[in-house]
Parts: structure tokens; sequence; C-alpha cells
């Protein structure tokens, strides 16, 4: 079986082995962490440990990950609000929680097995089935999906060349000013945390718009339009400039009324595939994130 080998240096002593594990791996839950810790994939200097043991400062941690099978793909019965349908495409407003395809240490229970359980019918890679652009887990919102390889192509090729609509609702901690502006500051990988990205020199192209909504309180409600499509981008570009979103807690800051981060894709544009006209798909804000408004105004 292919393996993901990791290793990491503890630098703060007292964390439980399971909680270490799932903190440095993003990609893992708790419950993962705890399976892989009793299957024997996880090693403290070297020995099988328990869930529950208190790491100290030097210890090293060796974490093997399962890469999932290919072809293993099963439908799962997870709700799924569908937006729209047609023969090429499928839009839905995804819920945060929810990872879109599977990758190391999570096999399952992603958007891709949902949609296996609506339709067989996606077309390309078997892991990825239909997949043109993803969200991150713990962002929701409008995503499309192919329904074909036509569609699939001609969706993938709109995306790389950032002619798609994309519009965020995102809240951010302080009060922003300018009402509107751009920010463009080039995206790689944090140099000193690779599981990070960063504004960094020598980075990917990467700009973004954004707007004021409404200012509530501290906090300024913002509608934000990437122009390219990096990752993380919008969640680092605001904290570069030192407004940083609510409840993101890699790269913002974590919030007593929100238990993940306040981005929302709210708004969706591209060219049909079929026809060549362009189409809009919208998704309400969802219940969690209009009591996050509530609470902080």
């Amino acid at each position: 079986m292919s393996m993901d080998k990791r290793g990491f240096i503890v630098d703060v002593p007292g964390t439980r082995l399971d909680k270490y594990v799932s903190d440095k791996c993003p990609e893992l839950s708790r419950t993962h962490a705890q399976k892989l810790i009793a299957d024997g994939l996880v090693t403290v200097n070297d020995r099988v440990a328990r869930a529950g043991l208190k790491l100290s400062a030097g210890d090293r941690v060796d974490v093997a990950v399962p890469a999932p099978p290919p072809g293993a793909l099963s439908p799962e019965a997870i709700p799924v609000n569908i937006i729209y349908e047609d023969g090429d495409l499928l839009v839905i407003d995804k819920p945060a929680g929810l990872t879109v395809y599977p990758a190391p240490g999570h096999p399952d229970h992603t958007l891709v097995n949902a949609l296996l359980s609506h339709t067989s019918d996606l077309p390309g890679d078997p892991l990825r089935p239909g997949i043109v652009h993803r969200l991150d887990r713990d962002t929701s919102g409008v995503m499309v999906v192919a329904k074909n390889s036509q569609a699939q192509l001609d969706l993938i090729n709109q995306f790389k060349g950032h002619s798609v609509t994309k519009v965020y609702l995102v809240l951010v901690k302080g009060r922003l000013t300018p009402q509107d502006g751009v920010i463009e500051a080039s995206i790689g990988r944090d140099p000193g945390n690779r599981k990070r990205m960063a504004v960094v020199a020598g980075g990917k192209q990467a700009r973004s718009k954004y707007q004021v909504v409404k200012y509530i309180g501290d906090y300024t409600l913002l509608e934000v339009r990437p122009e390219t499509g990096r990752t993380h981008q919008i969640r680092v570009h605001l904290s570069a400039i030192g407004y940083p979103v609510v409840g993101d807690g890699v790269y913002g800051v974590k919030s007593p009324f929100l238990s993940r981060q306040f981005l929302h894709a709210s708004r969706l544009g591209f060219k049909h595939p079929s026809t060549g006209q362009h189409v809009e798909f919208n998704a309400e804000l969802p219940e969690d994130l209009e009591q996050a408004l509530r609470d902080i105004g």
C-alpha cells in the first residue's frame, strides 16, 4: 500500500498525540488520527504509542498516511443542495465541513462520494470525477461540477483563463479602508511552514478585488472577487494587509462565535459549455454565518 510519510519534532510539550497529529496534518480529523495511531501507523521516537500520550519537547513523531486506492470511490448518501442541473453540469451549494475529493487520510465522506449517489455520470480522474475547481473544506458556497468530458475540459479552461466570475462574502477583523481596492501580491509556499501559503517574492502572481459591504463594530463584511485562483488566496491576501478572516485558525483570527472561517462563495458566473451563454448562480449565506453576524452585531 502506498504511504504518505511525514515526520515532526515536537516544540511545545503537553499536547496529546492524537491532537498533535490532527493539528500537523490538517486533512486528518481527530478520529482519523486516532485510527492511524491504533493501526500502528504513528510512532513517537520510533515506538508505537497511545492516542492519549502527552508529548514532550524534542519528541519525534512519524506519521504514515495510507493513500486512497485508485477507483475506490463509492456513493454515499450525504445531503447536498443542488442549485441547478442539466446534461452538462451540476451547480451545488457546498456545505462547510465537506472535503471536495479524497486525499491521504481522508478516503471517503467527500463531496464526490455524495455526487456519486446522485449520478454515476461523472467524467475524468476516478478520484476527482467531474471536478473542475474546488473550495476548501471549511468554505461554503457555489461550485460547478461537469457531467461529461467536453463540459469538463471547457470549464477547466475557463478557470485557467481567469474568465470565471467568483464572488465571496468574507468577514474580517478590523475596519478595512478604503472601502474598495485591489490586493496584488504573489503567493507561494511559506518557507517557514510548507503546509501554509504566504505572500512571498517569486511566488505566483495573485490579484484580489474587494468592496466593503458594511461595517459591524470592529469587523468588516466584504465582497471579494479573486481574479486568480491561488491556494488560500483570499485568506492569505487579507491576512497580509492586516485584516485577517474571522474564524480562520491558520491565517486569520479564532472567534468565540464561529467554529470555522467566515468565507462563503456567494456567486459563480461562467459561459455554459454547450450554449456559450453567460450564466450566474448564487448561494445564500448559510445559517452559521448569519448567526455569527447577529452575534457580533
